[in-house]
């Protein structure tokens, strides 16, 4: 009875906290991650105060949210989408993952980290955050822009490609030679293709069956598919988050529309949750330490992502000013940066990586949607003002034009 008490007590205060810290973060309209983060460091390990009873919960809970979060991206798109995307925009998504891929991995590998990290740490480093980027284009009313879907489309990819990216961290973090790890790739590409396969030709099938005009049937069939998918995706070696999202890509049309309204606020709480739990399985210690090769680490991906971005939206043939919106909006890194520092922590493969990991996503997290917004009007004017400023070789010749020209693909931002 006392044990049940104060697991309540702790789990509800918990809950409690985090919608008020939900709200805060709604008022000052930023992505409330940072503050989930945050309340994990201060009840965790070395924080100031400890959760007891109701750690074991949120663990679970924690397990629930990954699994959550890949399904709910998995519902935004369709198969047909991922197949065309592959296809138009897969040489951005190659340059999205050398470039942003690896200064993580170098960095672990000058740290002394071993390769294993270095691998962790380029998927930490190399993934945006499509669900703050989503909330940061809807705020700044930037939808119906002719460079956001370049930017979808990287979101898209790097999503997919976490189909094959996960299995292989799993692989390497259990330890699995280069037969076991060969196999457990094989099973997740084999999955993911004929999850694709079966989702083009036979998803309407697939989705009547899931299909409810019941809200209540249609969440249960839904959710208890999904986490028996992830179970034995996981079973497999797989990932149960992989599992999850393949589920997702499969359903389309009104199932998908009615499991995305219904299963959302299920999401935000579980997510919430999961990141409180990596946060609680970090010592508030182990951060200073580590804050100096997180703020490098940062500032260099912040280049790279807006390099991304940019070389994206000019290659689809977008105006100067929306490449550089593109660039500055890729910026935020989030939930699958944790998601994939998170199977480290578990594997204990490092002690440091996971501080590194928190404070590196608390740094853009926070810094990302600055750089959606100011990212075009100061590239802007610093052009403006070098081609305002003459040079020593061109004082005699005509002066520079005193505004910038506008690109035609600029001349229609919103829809």
């Amino acid at each position: 009875m006392h044990s049940s008490a104060v697991f309540l007590i702790e789990f509800g205060c918990l809950i409690l906290g985090l919608g008020l810290l939900g709200r805060l973060a709604g008022r000052l309209r930023f992505s409330p991650i940072p503050l989930y983060l945050l309340a994990g460091l201060a009840f965790g390990k070395g924080g100031l105060l400890p959760l007891g009873s109701s750690e074991d919960f949120v663990a679970v809970g924690a397990e629930i949210g990954v699994i959550l979060l890949l399904l709910m991206l998995g519902l935004e798109y369709t198969a047909s989408d991922l197949v065309t995307n592959l296809r138009t925009h897969y040489p951005a998504g190659i340059v999205d993952a050398v470039l942003n891929a690896l200064p993580g991995a170098v960095l672990a590998l000058l740290l002394g980290w071993g390769p294993v990290a270095a691998v962790v740490l380029a998927g930490v480093t190399w993934v945006s955050s499509s669900g703050v980027i989503a909330k940061v284009l809807g705020d700044l009313g930037r939808l119906g822009n002719r460079e956001t879907p370049t930017i979808l489309s990287i979101l898209v990819l790097e999503d997919l490609s976490m189909a094959v990216y996960l299995p292989i961290v799993t692989a390497l973090l259990v330890g699995a030679g280069w037969a076991a790890g060969s196999i457990t790739l094989a099973i997740a590409l084999g999955a993911a293709a004929l999850v694709l396969v079966l989702a083009v030709r036979y998803g309407r099938h697939i989705s009547r069956f899931v299909s409810s005009d019941d809200p209540e049937k249609l969440l249960l069939v839904v959710l208890g598919l999904t986490l028996v998918i992830a179970g034995l995706a996981q079973r497999l070696q797989v990932s149960a988050a992989v599992g999850a999202f393949l589920v997702g890509i499969a359903l389309s049309g009104e199932v998908a529309e009615g499991a995305h309204s219904l299963l959302s606020p299920l999401r935000d709480l579980f997510a919430a949750v999961f990141f409180v739990f990596f946060g609680l399985n970090t010592d508030p210690a182990t951060i200073p330490p580590v804050l100096l090769p997180a703020l490098t680490l940062a500032t260099v991906t912040t280049l790279t992502k807006i390099a991304t971005g940019y070389w994206a939206a000019r290659r689809a043939g977008i105006g100067r000013k929306g490449r550089w919106r593109a660039g500055g909006t890729l910026v935020a890194r989030g939930e699958f940066s944790i998601v994939i520092a998170g199977l480290a922590v578990t594997a204990g493969i490092e002690p440091s990586l996971g501080p590194l990991a928190t404070a590196y996503v608390l740094i853009l997290v926070l810094l990302g949607p600055i750089t959606a917004r100011y990212t075009e009007p100061l590239a802007t004017r610093m052009l403006v003002r070098r081609r305002r400023t003459p040079t020593p070789a061109a004082v005699d010749a005509a002066p520079a034009p005193p505004y910038e020209t506008i690109d035609s693909q600029d001349t229609v931002d919103h829809a």
